[in-house]
C-alpha cells in the first residue's frame, strides 16, 4: 500500500474525533461531473456560462433557461454512493467521524448512511416556493419542461445556494465548530478555491490536516499530509 495512505490509515485508527470536509471530487467516481476539471460543467459549452445560470439574479430573470440547464446538467440519474461515501458512513457508525461537511448537493453521503451531514450548498433533493416557502419534493422541479409553480403562484426553486446568495448561517456556524474542535480534519475532493466554503479550513486548530485531491490546492503547503490520488481509492484502503 502507498506509504501516505498507510499514514492516513494510522491517523484514522488513532482518532475518534475526525471531521471530513469534501467537494465535487468526492462524487465524480459516482458519475457526477465536477465543476472545474477539463470535463467539468464549467468547461462545457452552454448558451450562458454555468456560473451565470447558477446565480440568483439569473434564476429571477430567466427561470425557464435556468430549469433547462438544471434538468440537463444537475439532475444525474442512477448515481450511487462510491467507496469514499461508504467508508465515511462506516467511520461515523464506528464513532470515529463526528461530521461530514460537504459542498455537494447530491445527497450521496446520506444515501451511503451518513447521519450528521452539513450541506453547505443545500440539496437538489429538496425544493420550496420562492414566494411562500412551502416545501416541495424534488420531483416537482427535477423533471418536466415547464417552470414549476406553487399554488400561490410563486416559482418553486431548488433548496440549493445559488451564486450571490448567502450560506445558511446555522450550518456555517456548526461547520466551524466541528472543524475548530476536530482532532483530525480530512479535506477531500475540493480545489479549495470557492469561498466562503474554502475558508472553513482556516478554523482548524489541530496538527493532523489531511488533503486528498487529484490536483494541487492553495493549502497543500499548510497540510500535514497531502495525497494526490482519487479519493475513492484512498478511502477504500483506510
Amino acid at each position: 500500500m502507498d506509504e501516505k495512505i498507510e499514514q492516513l490509515k494510522k491517523i484514522v485508527e488513532d482518532s475518534d474525533n475526525i471531521v471530513f470536509f469534501g467537494g465535487a471530487g468526492v462524487s465524480t467516481e459516482s458519475g457526477i461531473p465536477d465543476f472545474r476539471s477539463v470535463d467539468g460543467l464549467y468547461n462545457q459549452q452552454w448558451q450562458y456560462p454555468p456560473e451565470t445560470i447558477l446565480s440568483h439574479s439569473f434564476f429571477e430573470r430567466d427561470p425557464a433557461e435556468y430549469y433547462r440547464f438544471h434538468r440537463a446538467k444537475l439532475v444525474v440519474e442512477g448515481v450511487r454512493p462510491n467507496r469514499a461515501h461508504l467508508r465515511l458512513a462506516e467511520l461515523e457508525a464506528q464513532g470515529k467521524l463526528r461530521a461530514v461537511i460537504t459542498q455537494n448537493i447530491d445527497g450521496l453521503h446520506q444515501a451511503a448512511g451518513s447521519k450528521n451531514v452539513l450541506e453547505l450548498h443545500g440539496s437538489i433533493l429538496r425544493a420550496y416556493c420562492s414566494r411562500c416557502r412551502t416545501p416541495y419534493p424534488a420531483e416537482k422541479i427535477n423533471y418536466g419542461t415547464d417552470v414549476p409553480r406553487c399554488k400561490c403562484g410563486g416559482i418553486i426553486r431548488p433548496d440549493i445556494v445559488l451564486y450571490e446568495e448567502q450560506l445558511d448561517e446555522d450550518i456555517l456556524y456548526r461547520s466551524i465548530e466541528y472543524i475548530r474542535k476536530a482532532d483530525v480534519l480530512i479535506v477531500g475532493g475540493t480545489s479549495l478555491n470557492v469561498y466562503p466554503a474554502a475558508g472553513l479550513i482556516n478554523y482548524y486548530r489541530g496538527n493532523k490536516l489531511v488533503l486528498v485531491n487529484l490536483g494541487q490546492t492553495p493549502y497543500d503547503s499548510y497540510a500535514d499530509l497531502v495525497i494526490h490520488k482519487k479519493i475513492g481509492e484512498v478511502f477504500a484502503n483506510i
